[in-house]
């Protein structure tokens, strides 16, 4: 069975770490004891060896508690019993990467706009990661799209009738992680906004704190404007 995705879903994306393994498990470890729902390797300068090594280093720390993804290399991703893939825009179609991983592992797909957002859902993909939200170091020079592509995309799949969750990515912290959700998205996946903390743990303690408050303040609204309309009928 396919795991499932939870709502709101907190994504960890950690690239490898030759010099510092150690250290990078103790931040994963930490991370996921703080709120992460999903860790996510990428890792494209290593060869798959040296992938697969630390990627079975990682589910070990993760020990079950998170759902535990590799970027784009489905067959490491097979060898070390992940939960799935995530495939970037120009990796493995969905359909392909799914003839290696079989139908129990989750499929991801990173999407720029809504027409790929739509194919992605065509070929299989369960979820889709979307940015680029905010600017980021990671990926400088990338124009941000802002929440509302997020928007965008939940409504088009919306009316296909089959909508799948949607991660918002890039640039995202404490202090717009709400915008992200509040425009549809089931969550989010960070890199520095974790792994650039002192304490991963108190880190992500934070963001999954914000999430679950724009999730209330967004429930309560539609409450607030049900009350209003009776007391002035």
């Amino acid at each position: 069975m396919t795991p499932s995705i939870p709502h709101p879903c907190l994504c960890l994306v950690t690239g490898g770490a030759v010099a510092g393994r150690r250290a990078l498990l103790d931040q994963i470890d930490k991370a996921v004891a703080g709120g992460v729902d999903m860790v996510q390797l990428r890792d494209k300068e290593q060869p798959a060896c040296d992938v697969l090594e630390l990627a079975v280093a990682i589910k070990d720390a993760i020990n079950g508690r998170a759902l535990f993804l590799v970027n784009d290399r489905a067959d490491v991703a097979l060898a070390a019993g992940a939960d799935g893939v995530q495939l970037g825009e120009l990796a493995l179609p969905p359909a392909a990467a799914r003839r290696i991983i079989g139908p129990d592992c989750l499929i991801g797909r990173s999407v720029h706009s809504q027409d790929g957002a739509v194919a992605a859902q065509a070929e299989g993909a369960d979820f889709l990661v979307v940015g680029t939200m905010f600017p980021t170091t990671s990926h400088p020079g990338v124009a941000a799209t802002g929440p509302g592509l997020v928007e965008d995309i939940s409504s088009i799949l919306g009316r296909n009738g089959r909508s799948i969750p949607l991660l918002g990515i890039g640039g995202i912290n404490e202090s717009n992680v709400g915008a992200v959700m509040r425009a549809g998205a089931t969550g989010v996946a960070v890199i520095t906004s974790i792994l650039g903390a002192l304490d991963t743990r108190e880190a992500a303690e934070r963001l999954k704190r914000e999430m679950l408050n724009s999730l209330d303040t967004a429930a309560a609204a539609p409450e607030r404007g049900a009350q209003g309309g009776g007391a002035g009928a």
